[in-house]
């Protein structure tokens, strides 16, 4: 017989029709003459409620089936009794294809705090909370590529492995064929990369942008949505080591209209989840975070502020002057933390603010430079719990002066030769964002630490699973 997803069912007002059902168990009670188990297939937060009358069945067969175990049951959909279900299923077959040896399965029915979970990352999704997150995590994925090609931008896919570092941060990981117990040396005492596989040093990307740009200067409008990865020795609960970006990049785009891509973009997701993900962000609200569908609601309801760096700083300076405490420094020409993001965001303005014009030595050499010969056409996005969620700029389209700025940066002309040619050969305003997924779904999650929002999380000294 056709198995029916639970999310199906549950939907369901074919009383009195025969179903089948599989799924994973995660409650059983009952006495001796009647057993209700409730199961789970992963299609739904929702649990549905099998009835097993006990004198149709043999009791040791039934024995295995506990928390945990997965089985296959046919019977009739009848209308529930109980409260919390409209719909249940009265047993007619029961397979158990596995059981789960209570004694060991560390899934019990009980609380299991986020970091114990972290250890099993492989048996998380199983729970109500991971069900939840990548479910949602899924539908924002979805909602992006839904948001771009409605807008007819192409998605263009970008190498993972690279020998461009397009931040300039150097923290990146390496990627060598080459026997690290046994290096050759050139006669200056350096490893000899003529034996690798790509002959030169190469690395795995922190960024699809530079690639991204090139695509945008023959295309029009495109995106990338990949995994990027970034060697930083940093245990916060808002950095990882391998994560997803989207990058848009767009010509003739200047600074004004790349705001307005950013603030429609994020508007659409989140609108994206409150009209998808009703039943698991309920789940989210009630249990992690009782703020959150109210400010889900609330970005996609107002417009976002917009203010320079300058009128940010002097906004900061005189919270400072004020009495407010922050823990870092505040001050013309110093980048931004978090906590001064957030009370932008969140004590002052009251809403999502868009941060523009940054002084050109805390920004990437790509970025336009302004009239003032000071800033530089940057544009962050800063949300509340989040601080910064975008990061963007209008790109510099001007070939010397992009060469003269990497050049001040040490960005090697050799390394970014293919990149300065775009400014060559007709050359065009043009501009683009990144957007870390994580970061998205941390805020549409409401979760607390980016760990918890993608399945097996890389971090200083963890890549198990």
């Amino acid at each position: 017989m056709q198995r029916t997803k639970i999310v199906d069912a549950l939907k369901s007002t074919a009383f009195g029709s025969e179903v089948n059902v599989k799924g994973w168990v995660r409650t059983r009670r009952g006495n001796k003459n009647v057993s209700f188990i409730a199961i789970n297939d992963g299609s739904t937060i929702k649990n549905i409620q099998v009835v097993v009358d006990l004198s149709r069945f043999d009791e040791e067969y039934l024995k295995p089936i506990t928390t945990g175990a997965c089985i296959s049951v046919t019977g009739s959909l009848v209308e529930s009794q109980g409260q919390g279900q409209s719909v249940e299923i009265q047993a007619d077959e029961v397979l158990i294809y596995g059981s789960a040896d209570p004694e060991t399965y560390p899934l019990q029915k009980k609380g299991h705090t986020l970091e114990f979970l972290r250890e099993i990352a492989h048996l998380r999704p199983r729970t109500n909370t991971f069900g939840a997150i990548f479910r949602i995590r899924h539908q924002m994925a979805f909602a992006i590529h839904k948001f771009f090609h409605d807008r007819g931008f192409f998605y263009f896919h970008t190498p993972i492995i690279t020998a461009s570092d397009a931040e300039g941060a150097g923290q990146m990981f390496q990627v060598t064929t080459l026997d690290l117990e046994n290096l050759t040396k050139t006669p200056e005492g350096k490893v000899d990369y003529s034996d690798d596989f790509f002959g030169r040093p190469a690395n795995l990307t922190v960024s699809g942008q530079l690639e991204g740009e090139l695509a945008a200067m023959a295309l029009g409008a495109i995106y990338t949505f990949g995994p990027t990865f970034r060697a930083e020795n940093s245990n916060t609960p808002r950095h990882l080591s391998e994560f997803w970006m989207i990058e848009p990049e767009v010509a003739f785009y200047e600074i004004e209209e790349n705001m307005q891509l950013a603030q429609e973009f994020i508007q659409y997701c989140v609108k994206w989840a409150l009209d998808n993900c009703q039943d698991d962000l309920n789940f989210l609200n009630e249990m992690y975070d009782k703020e959150l569908i109210e400010r889900l609601k609330f970005v996609v309801e107002n417009d976002f502020i917009r203010l320079t760096y300058t009128e940010g700083i002097k906004i900061l300076e005189q919270a400072v002057a004020n009495g407010h405490k922050f823990e870092y420094r505040v001050g013309w020409g110093t980048d931004l933390q978090s906590e001064h993001e957030r009370y932008l965001v969140e004590q002052h303005f009251k809403k999502p603010v868009i941060l523009t014009d940054y002084p050109q030595e805390i920004k990437a050499f790509y970025m336009k430079l302004n009239d003032d010969g000071k800033t530089v056409r940057a544009m962050d996005v800063l949300f509340p719990k989040i601080g910064e969620i975008i990061g963007g700029s209008q790109r510099e389209e001007d070939y010397e002066k992009l060469r003269t700025r990497a050049a001040g940066m040490g960005v090697p002309e050799k390394d970014i030769w293919w990149y300065l040619d775009t400014r060559r050969f007709g050359t065009a305003p043009h501009a683009g964002f990144g957007l870390g997924f994580e970061r998205l779904l941390l805020f549409v999650t409401g979760m607390a630490n980016i760990r918890d929002v993608i399945p097996f999380p890389r971090t200083p000294n963890n890549a198990d699973f």
